[in-house]
C-alpha cells in the first residue's frame, strides 16, 4: 500500500537576513553585521522540515503561489531537491515573498514579511489540487496565505477526514467557522494570547487558553512556549524544553510544526509527537538561517 502524502499549503518566502550584536531600535543604526540570502517562508520552511524527518523520501507536498521571477524559479528548484513534490502556481503580476529579518547575538529575531504572490493565493488556484489534499494523510498550514484558502482547503479536508492542523502564525482574528474544522492549533503563546486574550506564562494560563480553543470547536491544542517548554492540551502538561546553546531561533516553530506533523501521520501519541518535535526544533536553533537550521531524521535518531 502506497504511504500517504502530508500536504503543506501555504507561503514561500527568500529571507533576506542580517545578524549582529543586538536588534536596532527606531533610529539606530548598527554597523558590523553579516547578510546571508535564505530559502524560507512559514509554509515551505514546514515542508522541508516534513520532508526531511517523515521516514520516506517524497512524503510531502507543498501548495504555494511564487511570482515569475528569478526567486520563484530558485523555490521550485530547491523544493525538488528536499524531494518535495511542488504544487506551484505561477502569479504574472506580484513578486515572490521576501522577508527581511534581523537577528542578535542571543538568537533572538525582528521579521517583516512583503507577501507578494503568497497574498494572492486563492481557492480557484487551489481547487486543481483537492483530490491530492482529501487523499493526504494530514494537511498542515499557517497564516501568510489568505484566511478564506486556508478555510476552503480545512473543509475540503475535513469532510475528507482528513487530519488538519493550523500554526496560526502569524495571528489574527479568524473566523468562527474555521475554527470548527481544526483538529490540531498549534501557536506560541503570543499567538495564543492574541487569539484567545489569555495572556499565557504557565501551564495553569495555557489550559485556560486551551479550553477557549476548545469552546470554539477545536479539538486538540498545542501551544509552544520557548524556553518554557510546550503545552499539550490533551496531557495537561508543559513538557519542558530541551536545554541547548541557541544561536538563531528563526524557523524553530516552523520545524517543531513540520516534525509534529510527520509523529502524528506515523501514529504516534500526542506527547511522543511533541517529543519528536522538540527533539528537531532544539537541533534547529542552534544552527543560522532557516530551511538551513531543519534537522534531518537520522540526526533525530
Amino acid at each position: 500500500m502506497k504511504t500517504k502524502k502530508i500536504v503543506v499549503l501555504g507561503s514561500t518566502n527568500t529571507d533576506m537576513v542580517i545578524t549582529g550584536k543586538k536588534i536596532p531600535v527606531p533610529g539606530e543604526t548598527i554597523l558590523g553585521g553579516r547578510f546571508l540570502l535564505n530559502p524560507g517562508g512559514k509554509g515551505a520552511n514546514q515542508a522541508v522540515a516534513v520532508a526531511r524527518l517523515s521516514a520516506k523520501k517524497g512524503a510531502c507536498s507543498f501548495i504555494a503561489k511564487v511570482g515569475d521571477d528569478v526567486f520563484g524559479r530558485e523555490t521550485l528548484s530547491r523544493l525538488k531537491k528536499d524531494g518535495i513534490t511542488p504544487r506551484l502556481i505561477v502569479d504574472k503580476k506580484e513578486p515572490s515573498g521576501t522577508a527581511l529579518i534581523m537577528v542578535d547575538q542571543k538568537g533572538q529575531n525582528i521579521i517583516s514579511v512583503a507577501l507578494g504572490a503568497n497574498g494572492t493565493l486563492c481557492p480557484k488556484d487551489v481547487e486543481p489540487f483537492k483530490k491530492e489534499i482529501e487523499q493526504s494523510a494530514l494537511l498542515l498550514m499557517q497564516l501568510e496565505t489568505p484566511i478564506k484558502t486556508v478555510e476552503w482547503a480545512a473543509k475540503a479536508a475535513n469532510k475528507a477526514k482528513v487530519t488538519v492542523i493550523l500554526n496560526p502564525a502569524p495571528a489574527c482574528k479568524l473566523p468562527a467557522s474555521l475554527y470548527k474544522l481544526i483538529d490540531w492549533i498549534t501557536p506560541n503563546e503570543t499567538e495564543a494570547e492574541i487569539l484567545t486574550g489569555v495572556k499565557v506564562t504557565d501551564a495553569k494560563s495555557a489550559q485556560k487558553a486551551t479550553e477557549v480553543f476548545k469552546k470554539r470547536g477545536v479539538k486538540h491544542v498545542i501551544i509552544t512556549m520557548g524556553t518554557k517548554g510546550c503545552w499539550c492540551g490533551d496531557c495537561q502538561k508543559l513538557y519542558p524544553c530541551r536545554k541547548v546553546k541557541a544561536i538563531d531561533c528563526v524557523a524553530a516553530g516552523d520545524t517543531f510544526n513540520g516534525a509534529f506533523a510527520v509523529a502524528l501521520a506515523e501514529g504516534k501519541s500526542c506527547s511522543e509527537a511533541v517529543d519528536f518535535a522538540q527533539k528537531a526544533a532544539a537541533i534547529s536553533v542552534t544552527r543560522p538561517g532557516a530551511q538551513s537550521s531543519v534537522p534531518t531524521r537520522k540526526e533525530i535518531k
